[in-house]
């Protein structure tokens, strides 16, 4: 059983507050509009660039790309690029959705083993730890440590290889409809689309992880 992590398993704190809070503790002044635009251009930046942080030098070469992106952003009177960019990090929280924990207990109380396939950077195992759930996961296959990201069908052939399934006994649980059930199902797995906002979506289309269940039962 694998899942997306951000947006299925995972959601992101709003990280502009954050990051305003953030600087004004610091003691650089900026305008929230300021601190989202800037943040804003960093996001694009990191999306553009996630793939060199397939281990830990690429990941702090990013994250202090990152940084100096949110500071030219911030403009006059920011902060030098590494406070920026340690600030910047600060401001990335991450929790579990309300649903995961019980979703994941329950299939594991079904005799599932459970993986993640992710288009993120290489710290996403960190994040999971930090949750206390990363060791319930057989297979963690983040896009820039395996070096193909969703839809393509490589990446989900990573995870099942790792995990020792063969694809067609696999299902895959994402909240994106090309990368995640699209993709999922080229590869040749079961794919279920979590989309929480009850918008019509193909067979199987769940609105809560607690769903999942009876959905691959079904």
């Amino acid at each position: 059983m694998l899942f997306d992590a951000f947006g299925t398993l995972l959601a992101m704190e709003p990280p502009a507050p954050l990051l305003h809070a953030a600087l004004s503790d610091a003691g650089y002044s900026f305008a929230p509009e300021v601190v989202q635009r800037a943040l804003d251009r960093e996001i694009t930046h990191y999306r553009a660039r996630m793939h060199i942080a397939r281990d830990r030098a690429g990941l702090d070469a990013l994250r202090a790309e990152c940084g100096a992106v949110l500071a030219e952003g911030l403009g006059a009177g920011a902060p030098p690029a590494p406070e920026a960019t340690a600030l910047l990090v600060s401001s990335l929280r991450f929790r579990l959705h309300d649903d995961a924990v019980v979703c994941m207990d329950t299939l594991a109380a079904d005799g599932l083993r459970l993986g993640v396939v992710s288009n993120w950077d290489c710290a996403l195992p960190d994040h999971l730890d930090a949750l206390g759930v990363a060791d319930r996961f057989v297979v963690v296959a983040t896009s820039a440590a395996v070096g193909t990201a969703k839809p393509d069908p490589a990446i989900f052939h990573h995870a099942v290889q790792v995990a020792g399934v063969d694809p067609a006994r696999a299902v895959h649980v994402g909240d994106r409809r090309v990368e995640d059930y699209d993709g999922a199902r080229a590869a040749g797995l079961r794919a279920v689309l979590l989309d929480r906002s009850g918008a019509p979506g193909p067979p199987g289309t769940i609105t809560t992880l607690t769903e999942v269940s009876a959905t691959i039962r079904g």
